[in-house]
């Protein structure tokens, strides 16, 4: 079910499932992210012999977003028109339930993919495998983290379903999967990484729920993304200064 919430995989499992169904997934969104991580690795492995890399760099996240059918991107331009707009909290939320895009939200995603870009193809080539394969990873446990500690801000919406089933054991069980794959690809900087990627997320989620009264499902793609450019950049900013010694894995 997490898989076929997260991506465009056509999967043959039934669509429908239970509340309680809805709610455990959660404790597998890491997995999903690892996974969608590894298939951006081999893609770059796979890309960096034939392109050079600043056509490798578009292909990458031009395939993240259609592996994840834009989902999380969808709620990051929601979100900014949401936060562009003045007035009560039901005018806040009218303008991210919009289906037209504001000038706020190009300007967001526009400014959110430049700093992606120029962070994939900053990074070398070991670096850059490391990034990839942990950027999904962090965004979808930030949004675990986010789902449960935050209230739900409409009476409706498709993130409410995650909202009411969630538990506390789905998000042990999301913090394990997130952070013993963070520890053997990275070592002690994966958990460094990991606690920085919480407290942006944190930070982001706080404000944003101050703005809508709570969180929705378009905030909870917002956090996502947040999180997957901080790795691009903490991972960039250790590979400048030199600190990978503590890597146990080495592609």
């Amino acid at each position: 079910m997490a898989l076929r919430f997260l991506t465009i995989l056509p999967l043959p499992w039934p669509r429908q499932a239970d509340a309680g169904a809805t709610g455990r997934s959660l404790a597998f969104f890491p997995l999903v992210g690892l996974f969608i991580g590894l298939v951006m690795a081999g893609l770059d492995m796979a890309l960096a012999p034939v392109f050079p890399p600043l056509v490798t760099g578009a292909l990458l996240l031009g395939a993240l977003v259609v592996l994840t059918g834009g989902l999380h991107l969808d709620g990051f331009i929601d979100t900014c028109d949401g936060l562009a707009r003045h007035g009560s909290l039901e005018e806040k939320r009218a303008a991210m339930r919009d289906s037209r895009v504001g000038a706020f939200g190009v300007i967001g995603v526009l400014s959110l993919m430049l700093v992606k870009y120029a962070s994939v193809v900053s990074l070398h080539e070991e670096s850059r495998t490391v990034a990839l394969v942990f950027m999904p990873l962090l965004g979808r446990w930030s949004m675990v983290w986010a789902i449960l500690r935050y209230p739900y801000a409409r009476p409706e919406g498709a993130g409410r379903v995650f909202k009411e089933n969630a538990s506390r054991s789905a998000l042990v069980i999301a913090t394990l999967a997130a952070a013993v794959p963070a520890f053997l690809l990275l070592g002690v900087q994966g958990l460094v990484i990991l606690l920085s990627v919480w407290l942006l997320a944190w930070l982001w989620a706080g404000f944003l729920s101050r703005r809508f009264g709570g969180l929705t499902g378009d905030n909870y793609g917002a956090v996502n993304e947040l999180a997957e450019v901080s790795v691009l950049v903490l991972v960039l900013v250790f590979s400048g200064i030199g600190w990978e010694g503590a890597w146990l894995v080495r592609f």
